[in-house]
């Protein structure tokens, strides 16, 4: 009996420290400050990080959409540039063909004539549909290495050193692009 009592009250003491230490453990847990600030601040961190993932991901479709727009609205107006490139001899063709006719060979073959100023018209009307515009310079209109190509240099008097003496031929703009520059000759004679 002694024995029981004495195992009682040995379960009985290591209860209460079971129970003690535990309450000190949660009390000193719910005390500290530092300990619940540390992982609110942790969680503030992964939130701010989230956060941050989510506007990159988002600022990235965006761009990509409007990547993708631009390059569809490019493709739109610009995919048949190989075509119009390959056109434009068509229109030289039909250009010389049409000032190399005499007034006597107008007269013999009137109808042949109006055929390819008819073809030369509806070639014209095609490039205005898909925005391809000349460039024909006049003699006397200043050099523009952006639009026109100088093909050679010459002195000329009674003209200033830029100005375009001669045209060669007409160049065209794809909306805004250069498919072929308009070749001529440029005065290289200064201004007397």
């Amino acid at each position: 009996m002694a024995d029981e009592k004495q195992e009682e009250k040995r379960d009985e003491a290591t209860e209460e420290i079971s129970l003690e230490g535990l309450a000190e453990e949660a009390e000193d847990y719910m005390s500290d400050p530092l300990a619940e600030t540390d992982e609110l601040e942790a969680l503030r961190a992964e939130r701010d990080e989230f956060r941050d993932r989510f506007m990159r991901a988002l600022a990235d479709a965006e761009n990509s959409r409007k990547r993708g727009e631009r390059d569809r609205r490019e493709a739109e107006q610009y995919g048949g540039s190989k075509l119009a490139r390959d056109m434009l001899p068509v229109y030289d063709n039909l250009s010389r063909a049409l000032e190399a006719a005499t007034d006597e060979q107008r007269e013999q073959a009137a109808g042949l004539i109006e055929g390819v100023e008819l073809t030369m018209r509806e070639l014209l009307n095609v490039f205005a549909k898909h925005g391809i515009t000349l460039v024909k310079p006049d003699v006397g209109d200043k050099f523009d290495p952006q639009i026109h190509q100088a093909m050679f240099e010459a002195p000329l008097p009674n003209t200033a050193a830029g100005d375009i003496i001669q045209v060669m031929a007409v160049g065209f703009l794809l909306h805004d692009r250069l498919l072929r520059p308009a070749q001529v000759g440029v005065s290289s004679t200064p201004a007397s």
